[in-house]
């Protein structure tokens, strides 16, 4: 087991854990080795005090290279610095890979349904699919020796054509980890990026907008829990969602605000779904003059009145007083069947059509 000694400078060359902005590369001093756990304590010098379980998969190694002058500071200086320039060189590479492999997958040179492929994409990302991680770009060599690959990745990434040779084999199964790490990273999260816009109904990343994500005064996309089909791909579609904002909740069910030309769409929609109904009737034999009481007992009737939508629910619920009113209020907002409809905040990934302006992910 390496030991490694209090006041040592060493650099991260891999971590599991999701949620430190620690890259492989970053350079820090070690506080204390645990070698009874195996867990090394370091300062970074980014501020993360993050310890690394070398028994669980963490990988370090010191941060120093050979120096003609032999001066520890640049040593270690030098070193940290081309393991940077290594990790850049191979997020650039990775990024790179991943938007010529996306042509040929949901990009322009694709077939078929690129909205699905890359809802399938982004749910195997999410789901640790291997046959959906598998298949995106990784790093290789294609052939070539470490020597070779590192020696052409480092000249190219430092401008040192001959510094490579000159390395210890630990460092330089560092630097292609690192590269590697970087690779597979940025390849990754460029597919991921890539995808979101591909399945968004609007053409940008929408996943701020996810439901989870959306509180009281968020704006949200928002639908009926009726609206909701089943997609070719066997997942939860919705043929349109509206734009919104979440003011209150009723029943469990999401009651929001909404711009004049999203409450018509909202009523437009109702009447779709109304036609729709009077259709299914008819071609059941439904005789014609039975058409409107059938349709009116099965959908409320909404239209607008001027400023005011008028909401007939009369049939529907069996009262002669089941009539609404609903007027805007003082910035021109509707809420539409607000705490008597079955309303949700809902993916707009899982919408073929949004109604309304959406806001961009630091307005969300």
């Amino acid at each position: 087991m390496t030991s490694y000694e209090t006041g040592q400078r060493i650099a991260l060359v891999h971590t599991s854990d999701p949620h430190t902005l620690l890259r492989p590369g970053d350079t820090g001093t070690v506080r204390r080795h645990d070698q009874r756990h195996n867990i090394v304590e370091v300062t970074w010098d980014n501020g993360s005090t993050l310890s690394m379980c070398l028994d669980a998969g963490d990988r370090i190694a010191p941060a120093t290279t050979p120096s003609p002058i032999g001066d520890p500071v640049a040593e270690a200086t030098g070193w940290a610095a081309a393991l940077q320039q290594m990790r850049a060189a191979g997020t650039e590479a990775g990024r790179t890979a991943a938007e010529w492999w996306a042509q040929d997958t949901i990009g322009a040179r694709a077939s078929g349904d690129t909205r699905l492929a890359a809802r399938r994409i982004l749910a195997g990302i999410e789901d640790g699919d291997p046959a959906v991680l598998d298949a995106l770009p990784h790093f290789t060599s294609a052939g070539e020796s470490v020597d070779i690959a590192g020696w052409e990745l480092f000249a190219d990434a430092a401008g040192d054509t001959t510094g490579w040779f000159g390395l210890r084999l630990q460092q330089r199964d560092e630097a292609m980890a690192i590269y590697r790490d970087a690779y597979d990273t940025a390849a990754t999260d460029r597919v991921a990026d890539l995808c979101h816009l591909a399945a968004s109904p609007t053409g940008r990343d929408v996943s701020h907008l996810h439901p989870d994500r959306v509180r009281i005064g968020d704006v949200g996309v928002f639908a009926g829990d009726w609206a909701r089909t089943t997609g070719p791909d066997g997942d939860d579609r919705i043929e349109v969602g509206f734009v919104g904002t979440l003011i209150d909740y009723w029943n469990g069910w999401a009651v929001f605000s909404c711009t004049r030309a999203v409450a018509e769409a909202i009523v437009a929609d109702q009447q779709r779904h109304r036609d729709q109904h009077r259709q299914s009737l008819r071609d059941e034999g439904v005789p014609e003059v039975d058409l409107d009481r059938r349709v009116d007992e099965a959908l409320a009737d909404l239209s607008f009145d001027g400023d005011v939508i008028v909401a007939d629910q009369r049939a529907l619920s069996d009262d002669r007083e089941a009539i609404e009113r609903i007027t805007p209020d003082g910035d021109g907002r509707y809420v539409v069947m607000g705490r008597s409809w079955c309303w949700e905040a809902v993916d707009p990934y899982a919408c073929d059509r949004i109604v309304g302006d959406l806001p961009d992910p630091d307005q969300a």
